[in-house]
Formats: C-alpha cells, sequence, structure tokens
C-alpha cells in the first residue's frame, strides 16, 4: 500500500457507527444498518481507531495470519464498499 492513499469514509462517521459482536452494523444518525463478516467487522473496529492504510493492514496480517497482499486486497475492497455506503 505504499504510496497509496485510500479514500475512507468520514471518520466521524465511521466512529458513530455501533457495532456488535455478530457483525451487525447501525448507523443511529441516518438509520441505516448492516452486516459485516468477522474481517470486515475487524477492518470497521481499526477504521474506528485509525485512518492509517498500512497499520490496519498490518494489524489484519496479524490477527488472521494471512499475508500482505490479501490483508492490503481485503481493506481495498471493504473500503470501497464503505464509500459505496457513506455518499
Amino acid at each position: 500500500m505504499a504510496g497509496q492513499t485510500l479514500d475512507f469514509p468520514n471518520a466521524e462517521s465511521l466512529k458513530r457507527l455501533a457495532l456488535s459482536e455478530s457483525g451487525f452494523i447501525f448507523d443511529p444518525v441516518t438509520g441505516n444498518s448492516f452486516t459485516v463478516n468477522h474481517t470486515g467487522l475487524a477492518i470497521l473496529r481499526l477504521l474506528q481507531q485509525t485512518l492509517d492504510a498500512e497499520h490496519i493492514t498490518r494489524r489484519l496480517q496479524a490477527e488472521f495470519d494471512i499475508d500482505a497482499a490479501l490483508a492490503e486486497r481485503d481493506v481495498i475492497e471493504f473500503t470501497g464498499l464503505l464509500r459505496g455506503s457513506f455518499v
């Protein structure tokens, strides 16, 4: 991800989301809800803490014991989905 800038949703929008252990996500401002898998939940939790893509990728690698390319792909794809949800 070196040199690549990801267009994350607004940090304020991400921080207001309510996340359940089961992957149910609720936005109390819009009333929208959706569900995510375990990886998506991990990425969302990390996004609520930081918008540093490299840090998030390293944490995913450690948590899920995956290689850097897969972790990076997951972050890129998931943030793309999030952008679509927070337009």
